[in-house]
């Protein structure tokens, strides 16, 4: 038996519909965490659809409650082969994002897998059922062909990612033991082109909160009222303009990073990031002297996800009584995050808009991690990789998106690699999410001949 044997193995497991149906079978359970009433699907995921699963590949499992209230559990097992070989983590989550039903376009829905040409539509389809499925079928690919993986793995399953990952530090903190290995080898987020096998070694991270006006009981009319009552829509607005210029340029100097090295300049220098499906680049927008690249992966950017004041459904002729954002920074290492709201309250007043509140986020924020790119286990998967697509894969720093990656480079201490198996265009928390067929065939053909790769030794000490 040989590596193509496992690589063989696997891609049959693609093309006779295995994948597509086992997938079917984990979108079908509605574990969306952001529902309170969703929470028993959550357990249920893990115990009827993990656990068993896990358990035929040989893994010792164990579920343990969140030790933070309202969080969802985790699951953690393990499939020890011998004390002098490597240890490899991997991860997942089962949770999904809202399913935001009636949203989808007609011939859809979120829990029903629905396959159309090259994609296959459902909620946790790209984000993150049908990633986790892709590494455990190369790992049963492997097992089933040499007979042994040739290393030992520990998994973690969590069901509360799209909330924030509450209790998930905490969790680490009180099982490092149990959790120790020599690398975290995980799937989440995009590739950078669909064709093209992607690394990431870290994350940027995300701090979410609402700036807020509120200047007065109810709306009065506009007529009789207009030009004697402040607008709170128009104070927002002006102090929502501060923040960046005309282009999204950063203008508080606190939010700007000092971490874009000649090294991580280097590593994006040749990164595509134009093209394929989605919208196109706003060349113009964003910090003018870094490329798109840096843009995205080096440096921090700020967003309005959301505005409100008023009734926009239905206006009537009012001044409204309050204004509400919602509003994220991403950032990249090299940010001081204790920094974040301190500075923009302190930039506002400055201003002149001591009325605006900010009002940070329960659930706080996942923190910003990278890797250095020549790290021995970069070069190592990055080899593997090559190998199998015969393709130079793209090597990012770190995602631009956020994920809970701190708790395993901060708390673990372990170096971390993540080979995600979506693509930029899969709306993975929009109606329509989906997983491209080619590129899940291909991710499992490279991470079974990565995992073969590892069994076979010559791993970074």
């Amino acid at each position: 038996m040989s590596r193509q044997s496992a690589i063989d193995a696997v891609t049959r497991y693609f093309d006779k519909g295995q994948f597509q149906s086992d997938l079917a079978d984990l979108v079908a359970y509605p574990s969306e965490s952001q529902n309170p009433d969703a929470a028993p699907e959550l357990r249920r995921y893990l115990v009827e659809a993990m656990q068993p699963r896990l358990e035929r590949l040989g893994f010792t499992t164990e579920l343990f409650d969140n030790p933070v209230p309202g969080g969802g559990p985790f699951l953690v097992g393990e499939r020890h082969e011998g004390d002098d070989l490597p240890t490899i983590l991997t991860y997942g989550h089962g949770d999904v994002i809202r399913a935001q039903h009636g949203m989808w376009r007609e011939g859809l829905e979120p829990f029903k897998l629905i396959e159309e040409g090259d994609r296959l539509y459902g909620r946790g389809s790209a984000d993150n059922k049908g990633q986790h499925l892709i590494n455990l079928a190369a790992l049963e690919s492997v097992l089933e062909t040499r007979g042994k993986l040739g290393f030992n793995t520990r998994i973690v399953l969590e069901m509360s990612e799209e909330t924030g990952s509450p209790g998930l530090s905490e969790f680490f903190a009180a099982h490092q033991d149990r959790l120790s290995a020599d690398v975290l080898i995980a799937s989440d987020g995009p590739r950078l082109q669909p064709e093209t096998p992607t690394m990431f070694m870290g994350s940027r991270g995300g701090i979410t909160f609402d700036l807020s006006v509120d200047l007065r009981e109810g709306a009065h009319h506009s007529g009789n009222w207009g030009g004697l009552l402040a607008d709170p829509a128009m104070i927002l607005a002006q102090a929502l303009s501060t923040i960046t210029d005309a282009r999204g340029q950063l203008q508080i100097p606190e939010w700007r990073p000092d971490s874009l090295t000649d090294k991580v300049r280097a590593a994006l220098r040749d990164l595509p990031i134009e093209g394929g499906e989605g919208p196109a680049i706003d060349l113009d927008w964003g910090e003018e002297s870094l490329t798109p690249a840096e843009r995205a992966y080096a440096w921090n950017s700020f967003a309005i996800l959301a505005m409100k004041s008023g009734v926009p459904e239905a206006p009537v002729n009012a001044i409204s009584a309050s204004a509400r954002a919602t509003c994220q920074l991403r950032f990249v290492v090299g940010t001081d995050t204790e920094a974040v709201l301190p500075s923009l309250r302190r930039h506002l007043d400055e201003h002149g808009f001591q009325r605006v509140r900010i009002e940070p986020f329960e659930r706080g924020f996942f923190a910003a991690t990278r890797l250095d790119p020549d790290h021995p286990w970069v070069e190592y998967v990055r080899a593997s990789l090559q190998e199998t697509s015969g393709q130079t894969p793209h090597v990012l720093p770190n995602l631009a998106g956020s994920l809970p990656n701190d708790a395993f480079a901060g708390i673990l201490g372990l170096p971390t690699i993540w080979i995600p198996h979506s693509y930029r265009a899969c709306s993975q928390h929009a109606p329509n999410e989906h997983v491209l067929k080619p590129v899940c065939r291909d991710a499992l053909r490279v991470m079974a001949g990565l995992f073969w790769d590892i069994g076979e030794g010559g791993t970074p000490g």
